[in-house]
């Protein structure tokens, strides 16, 4: 009795889903190691990592030069530009994994949709579309390093340097956990089917502007977490890897909504120890 075969579908859908799987794995990997080797500064992400000194939050630990942190850099376009690709290849680093459950089904639903269009051409697009969101982060979180520094607020090696500033970061973080709207973005990115299969879109075109749908529910699911990098410092590996770690287990694990409602009351509770300080 010969052996059942697998349907040519399956074959596809197998087939394109290594295809998607390799692609996401090579970009989230060359994000990682672009990280570490710290994305374009004068020190890696380890050198910044031991370079931090615990104990030093003092508005006073920085001494400022018209705005410009002693041993850092004048803000001028070139090094906003090197900021904003430092932020950037971080949240590719850090988001992308825990993305690409969604864009693994965004895949497949266009595959059994019928278009004759590639899927892993429109898995790209959707991919795209997901980053420029977090392209949009990175822009604004440029903004907001450059205001705290000129404000005394951040250290050369980009840590808040002062205690209120953390203390508000991880309430308002702890907070934004609890809150509807994190958890109603939460539920969409835990379980995004129902949103790919009622706004899909056909084309290429399509799919970028799905993946920018799905960007937005995940950056208002992670963007105040993602604003804790000023706490513990923007290229703290522990915190890098800590808040990836964060993010994947809240969005792929069975009880990840209980553990993200009780870290954030763990937040809350870190805020109010730090600002007792």
């Amino acid at each position: 009795m010969s052996a059942v075969s697998t349907p040519p579908l399956e074959q596809l859908l197998r087939r394109d889903r290594r295809l998607v799987v390799a692609a996401l794995v090579l970009v989230a990997a060359l994000a990682w190691i672009y990280t570490l080797a710290g994305v374009g500064m004068e020190m890696s992400a380890f050198g910044m990592t031991r370079a931090v000194m615990p104990g030093q939050q003092t508005a006073t630990a920085m001494a400022t030069n018209g705005g410009t942190p002693t041993g850092g850099h004048a803000w001028d376009a070139g090094y906003a530009a090197v900021m904003l690709a430092m932020w950037w290849v971080m949240m590719v680093a850090m988001m992308l994994p825990s993305a690409a459950p969604t864009i693994l089904l965004a895949a497949a639903i266009n595959r059994r949709s019928g278009t004759r269009s590639p899927p892993y051409g429109s898995a790209g697009f959707f991919t795209a579309g997901y980053l420029v969101v977090w392209l949009v982060f990175s822009a604004t979180a440029v903004a907001l390093q450059w205001t705290l520094t000129l404000a005394g607020l951040l250290s050369p090696m980009l840590e808040s340097t002062s205690y209120r500033l953390t203390a508000a970061l991880l309430i308002a973080a702890g907070l934004w956990q609890l809150t509807p709207i994190k958890q109603a973005c939460l539920k969409h990115c835990r379980s995004p089917v129902h949103y790919l299969v009622r706004h899909r879109r056909p084309g290429n075109f399509g799919a970028l502007v799905m993946g920018a749908g799905h960007g937005s529910f995940c950056l208002g699911c992670c963007w105040f977490l993602m604003a804790l990098l000023f706490a513990g410092g923007v290229m703290n590996l522990y915190w890098i890897v800590g808040l990836a770690l964060f993010v994947l287990v809240e969005k792929t694990l069975a009880r990840g909504v209980w553990f993200g409602r009780v870290a954030g009351t763990g937040l809350i509770a870190a805020g109010v120890a730090v600002a007792a300080l």
